[in-house]
């Protein structure tokens, strides 16, 4: 059925994405699934439509029935993304005089402000107790190898505000105890070497210790382990761990629980407490201002609520 819904020059598009220009294999599914839904809704609603023949109109019609199901905008920019990416690369091949994404416009995007965790909550996860009614000040974290991965998964994430792919991949090597530097391999393969606190050096060696005397075989290479199979960790056992805890044990009342959530968390405290933007941009390994920008809404609005709680005229 897809082949004959798929012209052969988007397998072409989709080997150049992932062979020439090494788009992470997160964005290469996202840009392969866009691509097969627009051509088969292109194929089920007008027929064979040949790629010159395909107008901005059959793009128009195909995003408003997304937005009409209720697919958010962020959504259909990055499909818009995609197609625009796709009809330019067959412009370049040959197989199109003119790309019809030029009349298609993105809907805008409501600005919506990062979601963090309050301090208080942080602190409780740092120091071990839990917030839940009927639990309090009772460990979160066990003392074995599992309680110890867990906890380490949020220590690293709340410290240093690397991406869950920037955790699961660092390797033993990159941490250096005597300097408190860890070393970050982030988007594009940049790297970048970020300073870690004497407690968290600690807590790192505390885990490597603990990993050699439970674990008869692990992944040598890698940091962070499965403590039942000792195989390097994957996306949604992270997932699954950030999430559990912060509901479990009442951390935060906020809807998003997930490791970028802690992300968030680490450069709004950040910004909260006087650090430069700049530093909170190359701590984050942000390629442009404008994407740690966001932070200063935090602040701004933390800002207001003082200003309300405290000024008579408030």
């Amino acid at each position: 059925m897809l082949s004959e819904v798929l012209p052969p020059v988007v397998d072409r598009f989709l080997a150049y994405i992932q062979l020439e220009k090494r788009y992470s294999a997160h964005t290469f599914a996202a840009y392969q699934q866009d691509l097969i839904q627009f051509f088969t809704f292109l194929h089920s609603q007008y027929g064979d439509v040949s790629l010159p023949g395909i107008s901005h109109s059959h793009v128009r019609t195909w995003l408003a029935g997304l937005m009409e199901e209720g697919m958010i905008a962020k959504t259909v920019n990055r499909k818009i993304s995609t197609l625009k990416s796709f009809f330019k690369y067959a412009l370049r091949q040959g197989e199109i005089d003119q790309t019809p994404m030029t009349k298609v416009t993105a809907p805008k995007v409501g600005s919506r402000l990062p979601h963090f965790i309050e301090e208080k909550g942080m602190l409780a996860i740092e120091d071990n107790r839990s917030l839940r009614k009927g639990a309090e000040n009772k460990p979160i974290f066990g003392d074995d190898l599992k309680g110890k991965t867990h906890r380490l998964i949020f220590e690293l994430l709340y410290h240093t505000g690397i991406r869950l792919s920037e955790l699961i991949a660092i390797k033993v090597s990159h941490v250096d105890i005597s300097r408190l530097t860890i070393k970050v391999l982030g988007k594009g393969n940049k790297e970048r070497i970020l300073p870690i606190s004497p407690i968290l050096a600690a807590l790192i060696g505390e885990y490597r210790d603990c990993k050699r005397k439970e674990l008869a075989e692990f992944d040598m290479e890698v940091l962070l382990v499965n403590p039942e199979s000792g195989r390097k960790l994957y996306p949604k056992y992270v997932y699954n761990v950030v999430r559990h805890y912060l509901s479990a044990h009442q951390i935060t009342t906020i809807n998003q629980k997930s490791p970028h959530t802690l992300r968030h968390t680490f450069a709004t405290h950040l910004m909260n407490n006087g650090a430069d933007l700049n530093a909170v941009k190359e701590l984050l390994g942000h390629s442009s201002l404008a994407s740690t920008q966001v932070y200063t809404h935090n602040t701004i609005e933390k800002l207001k609520e003082a200003y309300k709680k405290a000024h008579p005229r408030g």
